[in-house]
C-alpha cells in the first residue's frame, strides 16, 4: 500500500461526494468500451472530460474543498474485458488522502475468487467499501451464491454501494447492449440488508422507476442509506425531496456521479430545492462523515 502523503482535514471540507467514478488509468485502459462510454456521455450530456484519471480527480476535489469516494466497476465477466485495477485506484487514493476515499469493486460472478480479491483489497489496500452495479455486472444481488462475499464485507465493517434504477450505460443502444435494468431493482438488495444487518448498504441514485422501494428500505432498515447521484436535483421525484428533508434527513447522502455530472452543477441545483437548512448540511456533508467514520468515530 502506498503511504499517504497528506491527511484529510475534515473540519475544512465543505462537502463529501459519495459517488465518483474512475473510468481510465495511467496505462491508457478504460473501464468501458468506446460504444458504452459514448452512450453514457450522450445520455447525461456530459462534458468532454469523460475519463479523468485519479490525480486529475484529486486535483478537482482539492480545489473544491470536497472529499470524494472513488471507485471503478469490475464487470470482467459481463463485458468480456479486464477491469481497471481497484488495487491501483486504492493506492493512488492513499497518495491523495487529503481528498480521496477508496472503494473497491469485484466481479460477484467469480465466486470464491471475488471473495479473495475483496479480502486483499481490504487487508492490503485499505478500501473503505465496495461498489456493485448489478445491471452492468449481470448479477442478482439477492442470489445466495453471493452471501460469502457479503459476509466478508460485513465482518470487515465495509460499506456496500449498489447501483439502483435506470442506468445511462447502454442507454439508446439496441437492446441496451443486453444490460438488464431489472437486476438493479432496489428490493433485490432488501434480502441482503435483512440477512446482513451489520453490512451498511447505500442504494445509489434516485431509483427510477423504483424510488418508493428505496425510500421504504431506508425507512425500515437502519443499515440502508440512499445517495442522490446520477440525477440533477431539479429532476428528483417529490417524495424523495420531501423525505430527504424530514424523515430520512440522516439517511440521505450527496453524490454527483462525476465525471458524468459535475459536483458544482449538482450542488447549484440542490440549492433550489425546498429542504430545511439543517437537512442540507446533513445531506451534503455530515451524514457521509459519520457513515465513513471520518470524524474518528466508528461509522457503524
Amino acid at each position: 500500500m502506498t503511504a499517504a502523503r497528506t491527511a484529510m482535514r475534515v473540519e475544512d471540507l465543505v462537502a463529501v461526494d459519495m459517488h465518483v467514478h474512475v473510468e481510465a488509468d495511467d496505462h491508457g485502459h478504460f473501464a468501458l468500451d468506446q460504444e458504452l462510454l459514448d452512450a453514457s456521455a450522450a445520455y447525461f450530456r456530459s462534458g468532454s472530460d469523460r475519463t479523468p484519471t485519479i490525480d486529475r480527480i484529486a486535483a478537482k476535489y482539492r480545489e473544491l474543498r470536497m472529499a470524494a469516494v472513488v471507485f471503478t466497476v469490475d464487470a470482467t465477466s459481463a463485458l468480456g474485458q479486464p477491469a481497471l485495477s481497484s488495487a491501483e485506484i486504492a493506492d493512488a487514493c492513499h497518495a491523495n488522502a487529503d481528498v480521496l476515499i477508496p472503494f473497491g469493486s469485484v466481479d460477484p460472478n467469480l465466486g470464491a475468487a471475488a471473495v479473495e480479491t475483496a479480502r486483499a483489497l481490504i487487508e492490503d489496500h485499505g478500501v473503505r467499501g465496495f461498489k456493485f452495479h448489478p445491471s452492468l455486472q449481470n448479477f442478482d444481488p439477492s442470489d445466495r451464491a453471493h452471501w460469502p462475499l457479503y459476509d466478508l464485507l460485513a465482518r470487515h465493517g465495509m460499506i456496500a454501494l449498489f447501483h439502483t434504477g435506470q442506468t445511462g450505460i447502454g442507454a439508446g443502444l439496441d437492446g441496451g447492449r443486453g444490460i438488464r435494468l431489472r437486476l438493479s431493482e432496489p428490493m433485490l438488495v432488501d434480502d441482503v440488508a435483512a440477512a446482513f444487518p451489520a453490512l451498511r448498504i447505500i442504494l445509489a441514485h434516485p431509483s427510477v422507476p423504483w424510488m418508493d422501494q428505496s425510500l421504504a428500505m431506508a425507512t425500515h432498515k437502519a443499515n440502508v442509506f440512499i445517495d442522490l447521484s446520477g440525477w440533477s436535483p431539479k429532476y428528483f421525484p417529490p417524495q424523495l425531496v420531501r423525505q430527504a428533508g424530514s424523515l430520512l434527513k440522516r439517511k440521505v447522502l450527496f453524490g454527483s456521479d462525476f465525471p458524468l455530472i459535475d459536483p458544482t452543477r449538482w450542488l447549484t441545483d440542490f440549492e433550489r430545492l425546498d429542504i430545511p437548512e439543517e437537512s442540507r448540511s446533513l445531506i451534503i456533508r455530515d451524514n457521509a462523515i459519520a457513515l465513513l467514520g471520518l470524524n474518528g468515530q466508528d461509522g457503524r
